[in-house]
């Protein structure tokens, strides 16, 4: 090898172990949050797509979970692919997120195998949450002993059923429990669970871009606002399968010794 070789050999070298040492100093990026969302038949697509949208503006690592791998069917008559079944799914969890839709919801109450995933991924995930009549599953799976959380306006009355305690606010945090109202509070939901994975500042960000700014034609999305007349025509409506709720969460608490 003679001298112009050898520096240039020496020059490649001393930039190749420069690089090296940079890119060794580079901080790692931060783990992208994981995030379980179980899908079901009969739910609530707004329930679902409220969270996801935020989640997936995070960049979470978000799994589609459901009993099996067959599409789900929702209210809008929309099928929703998983991305996991209870026996592939992993069970280590930033996140365990259930959504609503009370038909659905009560099929999954009765049903054992979902019952049981959703209470071994809840013992394990740093949050566990729901959207409307979500929070009823978890209660079933034993996830909401003890700890304050709200559900949909016509069934949230059902959760001390299972040894859940009731507020009646948008969203309600409870140590790691997170649970939101009915449909629409997904949104809400969303963004708070953002502001504790994220940041606020994020959880802002992600708002701003999906121009959550909220003005409803009317007054009339609680039963306070929408007086007696409404609500109860709701109620009336709704009577057989809040009975069936009402029956699943009578016989999960009596399952959990409530």
């Amino acid at each position: 090898m003679d001298r112009r070789e050898f520096t240039a050999a020496l020059a490649a070298s001393s930039l190749t172990n420069l690089f090296a040492t940079a890119a060794h100093a580079q901080p790692a990026p931060p783990a992208r949050p994981r995030v379980g969302m179980l899908i079901h038949s009969d739910m609530i697509m707004l329930d679902l797509t409220g969270p996801l949208t935020v989640f997936n503006i995070m960049q979470a690592g978000v799994h589609l979970i459901a009993k099996t791998m067959q599409p789900v069917m929702t209210d809008v008559g929309l099928p929703v692919a998983p991305t996991e079944s209870f026996e592939t799914s992993p069970r280590a969890f930033d996140v365990l997120f259930v959504p609503g839709g009370l038909k659905g919801t009560v099929a999954a109450m009765n049903d054992r195998e979902t019952v049981d995933f959703v209470r071994s991924a809840g013992e394990t995930a740093r949050f566990v949450t729901s959207v409307c009549t979500g929070s009823l599953l978890l209660g079933a799976a034993g996830l909401l002993r003890g700890y304050q959380a709200t559900s949909h306006w016509y069934v949230r009355d059902l959760l001390p059923l299972m040894g859940g305690i009731v507020r009646s606010d948008r969203v309600v945090e409870d140590r790691n429990r997170l649970t939101g109202g009915g449909v629409t509070a997904g949104i809400d939901f969303g963004l708070t669970i953002a502001s504790r994975l994220a940041g606020e500042e994020t959880a802002k960000r992600i708002q701003l871009l999906i121009e959550y700014d909220p003005k409803p034609p009317f007054d009339a999305g609680s039963p306070e606002r929408a007086g007696p007349a409404l609500t109860n025509d709701i109620l009336r409506r709704r009577k057989e399968a809040i009975a069936q709720a009402e029956s699943a969460a009578k016989a999960a608490g009596a399952s959990l010794k409530i």
